[in-house]
């Protein structure tokens, strides 16, 4: 099932908020990291056409959305404190790198919304 066909199924509060923040890590990334490569907007998944990406990071939040779709989990709790892990071996490296870098980049840009959600 392609992601975009996610988007038409009801999903909760918490995994769409989830989604977003995947989201917006990765463009944050992205932006700074790979200033030179072609970037477009994921827009088949409905999520914001604001943030864009480069094909690399494009095909690997396509993968990190439909892992977070498909978590067995009813409750999930935050992927580095979760049992079970979805990501394959060097995307968990990557979605960490991520998470490190623009976390940190955002929260010194005064989203403290995203150092709660790190935090808990």
């Amino acid at each position: 099932m392609g992601i975009s066909s996610y988007f038409s199924l009801t999903i909760s509060r918490k995994v769409n908020k989830d989604i977003k923040i995947l989201s917006l890590f990765t463009s944050v990334y992205c932006h700074d990291h790979h200033l030179n490569k072609e970037k477009v907007a994921l827009s088949e998944s409905g999520l914001s056409s604001r943030h864009v990406y480069c094909e690399e990071c494009r095909q690997f939040l396509k993968y990190a959305i439909d892992r977070r779709l498909n978590c067995p989990l009813t409750e999930k709790p935050s992927c580095k404190h979760c049992h079970i892990h979805c990501y394959r071996s060097g995307h968990r490296e990557q979605v960490k790198e991520i998470m490190r870098y623009s976390g940190k980049k955002l929260v010194r840009r005064g989203r403290i919304d995203l150092l709660l959600h790190y935090l808990f």
